[in-house]
């Protein structure tokens, strides 16, 4: 009986392509540690080598130098968050039950992602000079304003929400509300004298801030 013809030798593309994607992602993730503890101007691309288990030379040659690593590592943090808020399906509830879930969803997004607050903090520092290269950014961030308009509409035809609203502008309410209380926590309850890290300060914050944006668009 004639043998079988061999087996064809697996394709050794396959396992590069893996450990690219592979030493992409420690470099990101070890990016991104060092960005948000020391900033842009701080951070250290040795430091990031050292961290991801990698020589510094294929860092520059993944992702050019430290301005472009640094864009890569915004734009992932937006692709983060953009791909959670979608996740919460609002265009499946009742309008207003929408509104509570996308302020709560990004008052627990800052809590648990601080990093993204540092992050952007560093970048409003630079003007956004790098966010301003990005020819991603503002195509991750149309299905929000989309999916926030669409909320809006359907609770305008139920005669909930009054006419007018802005979706951007009311992101961004959401988003500033939250924000402004976690990023200056430390000063606010210094010279309140109160822990407003507290967990009821923090359930009281957000009981605040969601009847404060409910009161904004319902008639």
């Amino acid at each position: 009986m004639a043998s079988s013809p061999p087996k064809p030798a697996k394709p050794v593309a396959a396992p590069r392509a893996r450990d690219a994607d592979k030493s992409q992602l420690s470099i990101l993730t070890a990016a991104l540690e060092e960005f948000a503890q020391s900033g842009f101007a701080g951070a250290r691309v040795d430091r990031i080598a050292e961290q991801a288990g990698v020589n510094k030379r294929l860092i520059y040659y993944y992702f050019g130098n430290k301005d472009d690593l640094f864009l890569a590592v915004l734009e992932r943090t937006y692709a983060d968050i953009r791909s959670a808020e979608q996740a919460l399906h609002l265009d499946a509830m009742d309008p207003v039950e929408a509104v509570r879930q996308l302020v709560s969803f990004t008052w627990h997004y800052y809590l648990e992602h601080p990093e993204f607050i540092t992050l952007l903090n560093s970048e409003n520092l630079h003007q956004a000079v790098h966010l301003k290269q990005s020819a991603r950014i503002q195509e991750m961030n149309s299905p929000l304003v989309q999916m926030l308009a669409d909320v809006l509409e359907r609770g305008r035809r139920d005669a909930l929400f009054r006419d007018g609203v802005d979706p951007i502008q009311l992101y961004i309410s959401i988003a500033s509300i939250c924000y402004f209380y976690l990023s200056n926590n430390a000063t606010l309850s210094a010279i309140f004298g109160r822990d407003l890290r507290a967990p009821k300060a923090l359930a009281q914050r957000l009981s605040h801030m969601t009847e404060l944006v409910l009161g904004y668009v319902l008639r």
